[in-house]
């Protein structure tokens, strides 16, 4: 009963607060200011630390909880590719970590419309490359994202096959934004974070003068064989749930092994209430069960 109060409040909040801050006519500059104040409610476990990295040339957050000596997670934080920061997602990489064994390392990959893409992909290879520079085995890493950085953790894993690079054990998104082209957005009775106008400017600012059908930008049309094992996570009250039914089916039909997990009545990166939401806490240690499922002994 306390959760299923919980849950309407949450909604209500999101739908109040945040929503009205995506909106095209904000400032992105506004928007990252208010979106980084407001992520403070997302609170990481205790015990969690966080140290200021530089992995690759890029600048990052490591977060362990414990010793932290399982293996690595490369996680890519959301935002519509204009918002957003390690620092902002501390919440789910501290939960992330606690609940996996992992070290997390979130890169503070370039936003646009400073550096639309592929500056983000960009960044986000070279952090993998840095680990493996460090000395980490592939099938120790993980890479994991939410919203923007969900897709970009899916173009990245294309990237690095395609380079016929070492790929990582596993791959884990939530609420994945795969499809810049918007051509099938879900209607939800209620969405109660993002609105079609929003995410379209932040297609259009990261897009710059690239076609959306870029599968470096939008996986979905692209090759999706040969990539490691895909968690998918996603609401039923969000305008991208097709883009997670949509990549778990193609991901499947390109004989890769997806699971999707769709939470019901809930919304856009419900990760964040970790600590809070049980659904979210149980959700989160079911991607750390992914990632140790996947993770060579």
């Amino acid at each position: 009963m306390l959760q299923h109060l919980l849950e309407s409040s949450l909604r209500q909040t999101m739908n109040r607060m945040v929503r009205p801050l995506l909106h095209p006519a904000v400032p992105v500059s506004l928007q990252r200011t208010v979106t980084a104040q407001a992520y403070r409610s997302s609170i990481p476990p205790r015990g969690c630390k966080f140290d200021n990295v530089t992995i690759g040339g890029i600048k990052a957050i490591r977060t362990r909880h414990g010793a932290g000596e399982s293996g690595v997670v490369l996680y890519l934080h959301g935002g519509g590719y204009i918002i957003g920061s390690p620092s902002t997602h501390r919440g789910i990489t501290g939960h992330l970590a606690k609940s996996s064994g992992h070290t997390i390392i979130a890169p503070d990959y370039r936003l646009a419309p400073e550096h639309p893409f592929p500056a983000a992909l960009d960044d986000a290879e070279s952090a993998y490359e840095g680990l493996l520079k460090e000395g980490h085995a592939p099938a120790s890493i993980a890479i994991a994202g939410d919203s923007a950085g969900g897709g970009l953790t899916i173009a990245l894993a294309m990237r690095l096959r395609d380079k016929g690079r070492p790929l990582p054990a596993s791959l884990t998104v939530f609420s994945p934004w795969v499809d810049l082209t918007h051509q099938q957005l879900y209607s939800p009775e209620c969405e109660p974070v993002l609105q079609p106008r929003w995410i379209e400017k932040a297609a259009r600012l990261y897009a710059g003068k690239e076609p959306r059908t870029n599968p470096l930008m939008s996986p979905i049309h692209g090759d999706l064989s040969g990539l490691p094992p895909l968690l998918i996570q996603v609401g039923s009250q969000e305008i991208l749930l097709n883009d997670a039914q949509r990549l778990s089916e193609r991901f499947n039909q390109h004989h890769g092994e997806a699971t999707l997990e769709i939470y019901n009545s809930l919304w856009h990166v419900f990760h964040v209430h970790a600590g809070q939401l049980d659904r979210a806490t149980n959700a989160l240690a079911g991607a750390a069960a992914h990632i140790n499922r996947h993770r060579a002994k």
